[in-house]
């Protein structure tokens, strides 16, 4: 549980440099069509900044507050246009209760349904994508950004939100900058494409990286009386593959040791997987990690199993709805 403050001096410097690095190359490059792939790895470096944000919010750099949340204002309003003490409140509720239908926002049936109980209650769009929600999954993602970035601000107009005015100006800045920074350099269309391929695939990756962890494991309701332990181990999944994983994923892939010690520094999850993953086969818990593609099968899978009951006969499927 030590904080690893020179690692993440580390981590956080290499990603400025590569994030200013990126911002250096788009002005170098002007009205070119090259810029589609500066906003191609742009999006992965805001993905980044991202994770750093995640990290930020669990106390797992500082130990207090007040550090915490300036550096979590600068990363996400001002670097990536997401509001922090919005996403920070919503994260704290899906850790206090991982794929509660009821109670964690990360399955609220916004567009995708994650329970049969979840279809028969839908209606509308969600209705609609849950039927075929396995293919429409991926494509989805790509607007997943720009979910963030409203939901940002819409969080902004509760009065009671904390750090209200520079939170929201913290965004706009963000934004202004941001299209000034687009629009001078590119025409009108290629800046267009290049904000959309920029956010589609930072929306992608963010999203690539958290579906592994829960997508399709047990989904809990009321009726479901379980220990901390157990309702962390069990709505969770691991993801094998060495450092690129470790990278790739920001070390969320060690998902059971970050929801059992949130505020565990992510490089120390790597130690603390095998001491786990022993004990719960002491205690008869079931621990599931696996690959990063059998576990997108294993999400996409319970999500086609979901929407089955959309795709029979409309006498077989006429109980539900």
């Amino acid at each position: 549980m030590d904080r690893r403050p020179v690692y993440y001096a580390v981590r956080m410097s290499i990603a400025a440099v590569v994030y200013a690095g990126c911002w250096a190359l788009f002005a170098w490059l002007g009205d070119s069509w090259l810029q589609l792939l500066v906003a191609a790895a742009l999006a992965v470096v805001f993905g980044q900044f991202g994770f750093i944000a995640h990290d930020l919010g669990h106390r797992q750099v500082f130990r207090t507050r007040r550090p915490s949340d300036i550096a979590g204002l600068i990363v996400g309003n001002l670097c990536i246009g997401l509001g922090w003490g919005w996403w920070n409140s919503k994260h704290n509720r899906h850790h206090a209760n991982p794929n509660h239908e009821d109670h964690d926002p990360d399955v609220s049936p916004a567009v995708i349904v994650w329970s049969r109980d979840q279809v028969a209650r839908s209606s509308g769009l969600p209705r609609f994508i849950a039927k075929y929600q396995a293919f429409w999954f991926f494509p989805l993602l790509t607007l997943e950004a720009w979910h963030l970035h409203v939901a940002s601000f819409r969080a902004l107009l509760n009065p009671a939100a904390k750090r209200r005015k520079l939170e929201f100006a913290l965004l706009i800045v963000h934004f202004v900058v941001y299209a000034c920074a687009v629009f001078a350099v590119l025409s009108p269309g290629k800046a267009v494409l290049f904000m959309l391929v920029h956010q589609g695939v930072f929306g992608l990756y963010l999203g690539s990286t958290f579906a592994p962890n829960h997508k399709g494991m047990p989904m809990l309701t009321k009726e479901d009386k379980l220990d901390f332990l157990r309702k962390q181990v069990l709505t969770s999944r691991n993801v094998r593959g060495g450092l690129f994983i470790d990278i790739a994923l920001g070390q969320l892939n060690y998902q059971i040791e970050h929801h059992l010690f949130p505020n565990m520094p992510a490089p120390n999850l790597r130690k603390a997987q095998p001491i786990v993953e022993r004990y719960c086969a002491e205690i008869g818990v079931p621990y599931l990690q696996t690959g990063l593609f059998e576990s997108y099968g294993q999400a996409l899978g319970h999500l086609h199993e979901v929407g089955a009951v959309l795709r029979r006969p409309p006498a077989e499927g006429a109980a539900v709805g």
